[in-house]
């Protein structure tokens, strides 16, 4: 599943190769989105190819060319655009009081709302999913408000939180540097990373030595909350 934003980029790169049959400039697929830097393209960019829907050819100057369409897009002309994003999953009230989250009292569990997966490599939209909850241990939880996430890929693997893990969240809006966070970029993306604070510049770090640390503006980036625990199925 593509997210919002990965969705409009493609839709807007296939339609300007059939209309002038090379592909967009950077500033205008980011003045497309209304994106704030050719950063945040980068990042669609990568995650398309990831997902197969598209190749570069890097010997090429602004060369990209559509390997795949969504299903949704192939079955029908025009696609309705997709609902606005709403990052629910971070900025829900997740408090275990609220009716939703229902405990198991004699498991000694409670079940947090289950949200879509978090990027631990590039950052992607986290997209609810409300239909899914997961069991956890009363004692892994302290006060406040909790949700879940899964984790998808392996830029915290050193951290022990491999691709496919669950987290636990404790939402908050503050974090102390060298703690694990679920930080929001650009109001638009969410990731799992360690927080550095550098001067007005916030450091998001992998603990993977194959990727790269993230650094941004203070005001581009948000705490959502930070790993409390984790889950891991065998």
């Amino acid at each position: 599943m593509l997210t919002r934003k990965q969705h409009e980029l493609l839709v807007f790169i296939d339609g300007h190769l059939r209309a002038t049959g090379f592909s967009p400039s950077f500033e205008e697929m980011k003045a497309a989105l209304n994106l704030r830097s050719k950063s945040g393209i980068h990042r669609l960019i990568s995650a398309l190819e990831e997902r197969g829907f598209l190749a570069r050819r890097h010997h090429r100057a602004r060369a990209l060319e559509v390997m795949k369409l969504p299903d949704a897009m192939m079955q029908q002309t025009a696609t309705p655009a997709p609902a606005p994003f709403a990052p629910k999953v971070i900025q829900g009230d997740f408090s275990p009081r609220l009716a939703g989250v229902r405990s198991a009292a004699t498991s000694g569990s409670i079940q947090l709302p289950l949200y879509g997966r978090i990027a631990a490599g590039m950052p992607i939209e986290a997209m609810q999913d409300s239909g899914h909850h997961v069991d956890i241990p009363v004692s892994m939880l302290g006060s406040g408000e909790h949700f879940a996430l899964e984790v998808a890929g392996d830029s915290m693997l050193d951290a022990g939180i491999q691709d496919g893990d669950t987290v636990i969240i404790r939402r908050t809006d503050n974090a102390d540097t060298g703690e694990i966070i679920v930080a929001l970029v650009d109001d638009e993306e969410v990731t799992l990373k360690r927080l550095r604070r550098r001067g007005q510049s916030v450091a998001l770090e992998p603990a993977n030595v194959t990727h790269k640390v993230q650094i941004y503006p203070a005001d581009r980036v948000k705490v959502q909350g930070k790993l409390i625990g984790l889950l891991r199925k065998y």
